[in-house]
């Protein structure tokens, strides 16, 4: 994606000059004369670099400094100026100009500099949203699976991994759709830029407008600053919207706009901004019956059904169970500080003939909680917590996993000397879910 820069200059032949020569050099540039003219512009369109000239008729460039200063969005600014001296270039990096350059300039040197600041405004937007990246990625496991129907899979994203089509991944909960949707962005050419995952079901419309897009300052009563949206965030990289059939018609609208144009605004906002994003979707819901419906726009549908993924419900695909049921035993052996040895015959039999409703998420629930029971070298029949046919053995089954479950939480949160977050994250739960559990089970104190 090209670099759009702004220049700013009261000099019509200088900026006609650079405007040319930046253009060659496959720059996106547009030209202000001064600014006021400037500031406007950028209400209007999203720019990465700005090469100011500080002596201006009007507002000049270091008054535009200093407005620019306290926005978290404003693009980089490298000042380009004739009349020099030591104390305009100090003032000017103190309020908020990346580098300072004095006509006449060298061209090449010009442009390491304005690479520089795209790349340090590209660091700098990273860092900010490092933390908020990291609570949204859901800790995976390794694509695990010996089936055919896994085989075919696996060629399947190996065909698909390199380009920048949409995705579309269709299956039942637990499946494993955010990791395929993780595997084909490490497999693409994508892998150096973030992998951004929103479940569509967990948002209000206003709420997970703000998450996908963003808003300005203002847009809420509560918005006391610009926040960058996940399309910002993982610009060049992949966003994974997850049970997309949940999210909101409205909503539906403004993501089939970005799709085609990889236009945005910010909530509150007026300006047109842009993003480099590879989108895979995924649903659990029969997408065509929501259309019928009228819960699913038929457009959106069609632009992200470009490439689309069936995943097979692990029923369908025993030969994988034994090999991901050894994989959940190592991962929680290790975790746990177990020395279980594997699995008896009856007990990988049990495994093979259950149906698992939940799909790869209930098996390795079960597996989870056969660790923490098992007490001798192998995991048996009677360390399994299984539905069974028999509704008052089901029920039994139910206070005994919430027993078990309340204790699991306790020693995870004396291990962790209280620390919740630290809790959280061992038990596999986001926080507001934790807090649910420890005031259900009496625990929050």
């Amino acid at each position: 994606m090209s670099i759009r820069i702004l220049i700013v200059d009261d000099e019509e032949p200088f900026r006609r000059l650079l405007n040319k020569e930046l253009g060659r050099k496959g720059f996106i540039t547009e030209t202000a004369e001064d600014g006021r003219a400037a500031l406007k512009m950028l209400k209007e369109t999203s720019f990465d670099v700005v090469l100011l000239d500080i002596m201006m008729p009007g507002m000049d460039g270091m008054s535009m400094l200093k407005k620019m200063r306290s926005d978290p969005a404003s693009p980089a600014i490298v000042v380009i100026t004739g009349k020099a001296t030591v104390d305009t270039a100090v003032e000017a990096m103190k309020n908020g100009a990346y580098d300072y350059l004095t006509k006449p300039y060298k061209l090449e040197e010009l442009i390491i500099i304005i690479n520089r600041a795209y790349d340090q405004k590209t660091l700098r937007i990273e860092n900010q949203l490092l933390q908020q990246e990291l609570q949204r990625k859901e800790g995976g496991f390794e694509f695990i699976g010996k089936s055919r129907s896994h085989k075919d899979l696996l060629k399947f994203i190996d065909k698909i991994s390199s380009t920048d089509s949409t995705v579309l991944v269709l299956g039942e909960s637990g499946t494993g759709k955010e990791l395929v949707a993780n595997h084909i962005w490490k497999k693409s050419r994508r892998s150096n830029r973030p992998f951004i995952a929103l479940n569509c079901s967990t948002f209000s419309e206003t709420l997970m407008e703000s998450e996908i897009f963003g808003h300005e300052k203002g847009a809420f009563t509560s918005a006391f600053k610009v926040k960058r949206g996940l399309v910002e965030t993982a610009h060049g990289g992949t966003l994974f919207l997850d049970e997309i059939g949940e999210m909101p018609p409205g909503l539906q609208a403004k993501i089939l706009r970005f799709l085609d144009s990889g236009e945005f605004r910010r909530v509150g906002g007026n300006k047109n901004l842009r993003a480099d994003v590879r989108i895979i979707a995924a649903s659990n819901r029969d997408l065509e019956k929501a259309i019928e419906k009228g819960d699913f726009r038929q457009d959106l549908y069609f632009r992200l059904n470009v490439l689309k993924m069936n995943m097979t419900p692990l029923r369908d695909r025993r030969d994988d169970i034994e090999p991901l049921a050894t994989y959940f035993l190592d991962k929680f052996r290790s975790l746990y500080g177990k020395s279980v040895g594997g699995f008896d015959k009856s007990s990988m039999k049990m495994l093979h003939n259950y149906d698992w409703p939940g799909n790869v998420r209930e098996l390795e629930n079960v597996i989870e909680r056969a660790v923490i029971l098992c007490e001798s070298d192998l995991i048996t029949n009677d360390d399994f917590i299984i539905p069974s046919s028999s509704p008052g053995q089901v029920n039994e089954e139910i206070p005994r996993l919430k027993e078990i479950e309340k204790e699991h939480i306790k020693k995870v949160l004396e291990r962790t000397g209280g620390n919740r977050s630290q809790a959280s994250k061992l038990l596999g739960l986001d926080r507001k879910t934790l807090y649910l559990k420890l005031k259900k089970y009496g625990l929050e104190a």
